[in-house]
């Protein structure tokens, strides 16, 4: 760290630069940062893994026996709603700490919750974790509103899908 951030008021935990960091080491919020064949793999896991869940309701619904292309379709759609929510959960996380980085000032609590501050960033300071979000966390976030779109054009195929030939 610089000088320029000696002087910062704001306890190291609440300050955006450790926030980020913090973020790229998380276990959970790392997975975006990997290549791609691995970020696919780890939302490939939350999907096998939430199919526990979905495949017993899509077994309620459809039995395999009689239906097994809608109860394929149920189970898969089920277990993609728990990587919709990991995708959400990385992106809220990531996005948080976008607008952290991003903003002219940052409110920190000194000791507790009632009695938050605003601190003014240096303009060094604001350069450089502006610039930090534009070549990081942009990235990042293109990433996860992919994987969004992705989700929703999956849905959208299984929908029509469902409609044009199972119906």
């Amino acid at each position: 760290m610089s000088n320029s951030t000696s002087f910062c008021p704001v306890p190291k935990e609440q300050q955006p630069i450790n926030e980020y960091q913090e973020l790229q080491t998380s276990w959970f919020f790392s997975w975006v940062k990997l290549p791609p064949a691995k970020y696919i793999a780890k939302l490939i896991w939350v999907g096998i893994w939430s199919s526990i869940f979905a495949a017993p309701l899509a077994e309620a619904s459809f039995p395999i026996a009689k239906y097994p292309i809608q109860f394929g379709i149920c189970a898969i759609g089920g277990s993609s709603i728990f990587v919709a929510l990991a995708a959400l959960r990385l992106y809220l996380g990531w996005i948080y700490v976008k607008n952290r980085l991003y903003g002219e000032s940052i409110f920190y609590e000194e000791s507790g919750w009632y009695d938050g501050q605003t601190w003014i960033k240096t303009p060094e300071i604001l350069t450089r974790d502006r610039l930090l979000v534009s070549y990081e966390i942009q990235p990042i976030l293109k990433r996860i509103q992919l994987t969004f779109l992705t989700l929703l054009g999956a849905a959208i195929s299984v929908v029509s899908y469902w409609v044009l030939f199972i119906n």
